[in-house]
């Protein structure tokens, strides 16, 4: 199947595509039932596979082998990835490219930014000259084949953010996203600026951008949006509660099922055996 060519045509169709962000498995299998696209955001996987912040940990073998389970479990569905920096060094950056692309990526998101990295929404992000992401950027769409590849700059100022979304736009690059938009009015004039380049725009919660809806973002010519933690902070603030009301019960567990509405074993793997009967049917799961 090619899969970039897959995601482009979802996002060519009327309306701004949604991409859930998963951190891991289980995030992914529940988000599945509701969404047929994914973004592998660095933010969830740093936090869930090291329990770190976004600022550069990640090695890309980890990335790679999530993104293999994933395709394996979710045939059917979307799978952007972030590769943020391209993992600093230009044939890096290529061979991960073409690894991932082999793995059943539907297509990547490539920084502008320079070491040490930050999340698109944090202060203190620092740029590599134009010139130096573009050389890298043209070097890994020479690098893909069928790969969706999303150029984007994490520029803070207007002029510069103007002119950088400009030269993204004039490459071959199938989408361009500017991190960190902090208004509707600056998207208007990305959009100005990025002529009939598809237009990626990221929410995250709490970050620096508007909270907007599917129905406003297509409104503002936006092609693609990404969520990039729903489910990581819904699960914090769920495991916050379930630990808080633990100890309050001291150590009794919630009743589960259908009686109690909780989420129980039975719940639980009926959900991850869903995983395996997208590839092959597999018998029901027998509880004792």
């Amino acid at each position: 199947m090619r899969y970039g060519q897959a995601l482009r045509d979802e996002i060519a169709a009327e309306g701004t595509t949604p991409l859930i962000g998963v951190h891991d498995m289980h995030s992914a299998s529940i988000a599945a039932a509701h969404y047929n696209g994914f973004f592998v955001s660095g933010f969830g996987f740093a936090a869930s596979y090291y329990g770190l912040p976004d600022i550069g940990f990640i090695a890309w073998p980890d990335m790679a082998a999530f993104v293999e389970r994933l395709r394996g479990a979710f045939p059917g569905h979307h799978l952007l990835v972030d590769i943020d920096d391209g993992y600093v060094d230009p044939e890096v950056a290529c061979h991960v490219v073409r690894r991932l692309e082999r793995s059943g990526a539907s297509g990547v998101i490539l920084e502008d930014q320079k070491r040490p990295r930050r999340c698109g929404h944090a202060d203190g992000k620092l740029l590599l000259p134009l010139e130096e992401y573009l050389e890298k950027l043209n070097l890994v769409l020479a690098a893909r084949g069928d790969l969706l590849v999303v150029a984007r700059t994490d520029a803070t100022e207007e002029d510069e953010i103007l002119r950088r979304a400009a030269a993204l736009a004039e490459t071959d690059a199938d989408v361009v996203l500017v991190d960190g938009v902090r208004s509707v009015d600056r998207i208007r004039r990305i959009r100005q600026v990025t002529g009939a380049k598809p237009l990626l725009f990221n929410q995250i919660a709490g970050g620096k951008s508007p909270r907007l809806s599917l129905t406003e973002l297509t409104a503002l010519g936006i092609d693609v949006a990404i969520y990039s933690t729903p489910c990581l902070f819904a699960a914090h603030r769920a495991m916050e509660t379930a630990m808080a009301e633990l100890k309050y019960a001291d150590g009794r567990l919630p009743a589960a099922g259908d009686s109690g509405g909780e989420i129980g074993v039975k719940e639980a793997t009926e959900l991850l055996a869903r995983n395996i009967g997208r590839s092959h049917p597999v018998p029901e799961p027998v509880l004792a």
